[in-house]
């Protein structure tokens, strides 16, 4: 590693969820430059700028239109893992965030339970599984994030329709899942709770109102009017979700997430799960975004 000059490099795609970050970094004064990966290029012969690189790159960027951002972001942080940087939630983290499918089956593999799902990229493959599928389904993009693209559907017909009526719903990555759908309880069935080092930071209730849009940041839920990040494309009339600081997490919740977290190796991070008559896990956010104001820390973990 020659001519480090730098402590650190933030590598991004929305510089609205950044400000919060940047503004710290600047109080504290650590040496650092934004990476905005929507336009840009990297040489492989160039020498690191910082031995920390932190990865802030969002799979909903396509929804922004900058579909490049993504895979540039992958490429550059395998570049700079293999000249010898550190990257916080590296290329291996980041291509887990990119697929639901991945999430869910190392979610299987840790012996957690989880909603059953079917990754597919034809319709027409799904009807081999259409005696397992209970309706309705959750249907969503396998590289997906701030809720976009999630509905629940009623049948096979209506999966079909959905996709022949508009082929550009594939995109990204032309993957989707149809997922078991298991409803929470309306205004207590869904925690967040974000992890720095492998241990809880904070814990939030997030009260969704029907919504699949469950980003943190004001950018995207703000209070008192419509947010200017990704949604899904069929709006919700119903009110904007509450963030609620959840202290007591329960224990066997803590020891699951933390399992979660160490087994995807998430330097910081989120895992969200659902309480339903049986507590279903589901996947990383792969960064923390909370809003100051709304969470505090959380020890019981």
């Amino acid at each position: 590693m020659t001519n480090t000059i730098l402590d650190l490099v933030v590598l991004h795609e929305h510089p609205e969820w950044q400000k919060p970050l940047f503004a710290t970094l600047e109080r504290r004064g650590i040496s650092f430059v934004p990476f905005n990966v929507t336009r840009a290029a990297f040489s492989n012969s160039e020498p690191l700028r910082a031995p920390l690189y932190f990865n802030q790159a969002s799979p909903s960027a396509y929804l922004r239109g900058n579909t490049r951002a993504v895979p540039l972001a992958l490429a550059y942080m395998r570049t700079l893992e293999l000249l010898g940087a550190r990257v916080l939630n590296g290329a291996e983290v980041f291509a887990l965030e990119l697929s639901k499918s991945a999430q869910a089956t190392l979610l299987r593999t840790l012996g957690i339970d989880c909603p059953r799902s079917i990754t597919f990229n034809d319709v027409g493959a799904l009807r081999a599984y259409a005696d397992h599928v209970a309706w309705p389904a959750l249907l969503k993009p396998d590289q997906g994030g701030s809720g976009a693209r999630i509905q629940v559907v009623a049948s096979l017909a209506e999966v079909d329709a959905l996709f022949s009526r508009d082929p550009g719903v594939w995109l990204p990555d032309n993957l989707f899942l149809l997922q078991e759908y298991l409803p929470p309880r309306p205004r207590t069935g869904h925690r967040s709770a974000g992890f720095l080092g492998g241990e809880l930071l904070y814990a939030m209730r997030v009260i969704t109102h029907g919504r699949f849009n469950l980003c943190p940041s004001p950018v995207c839920n703000p209070d008192d009017a419509d947010g200017v990040c990704a949604v899904p494309e069929r709006v919700v009339a119903a009110p904007p979700v509450e963030f609620v600081p959840y202290p007591d997490v329960p224990r066997d919740a803590v020891e699951t997430a933390t399992r979660i977290v160490r087994a995807a190796r998430l330097d910081v991070g989120g895992i969200e799960y659902l309480e339903t008559p049986t507590i279903v896990i589901e996947m990383p956010l792969i960064k923390v975004d909370a809003r100051e104001r709304d969470v505090e820390p959380v020890n019981s973990r």
